[in-house]
């Protein structure tokens, strides 16, 4: 049974691999077997998969090279404030 059983840590490295499609059968029925009994990497695996979800959707919208260098350039000015 202990070469079954995953802990938290092991079963959200799994659950990363499995969003990605990395993850072997086995590895899959072993996070499967522990999500049974774990709220914690319950709740984990869902929002790992809706933020997988949202990542892949159509309604992201990525700032142009021009507006990131503006969003450095202003935080450097800040940061420079406070040191």
């Amino acid at each position: 049974m202990s070469n079954i059983k995953l802990s938290c840590q092991e079963a959200n490295h799994v659950c990363d691999k499995t969003q990605y499609k990395e993850a072997s059968f086995w590895e899959k029925v072993k996070l499967n077997l522990h999500l049974l009994y774990c709220n914690a990497c319950r709740k984990y695996t869902a929002r790992n998969t809706k933020l997988t979800k949202l990542i892949r959707s159509e309604k992201i919208e990525a700032l142009d090279n021009s507006a990131k260098e503006k969003l450095q350039s202003a935080f450097e000015k800040e940061l420079a404030k406070h040191q």
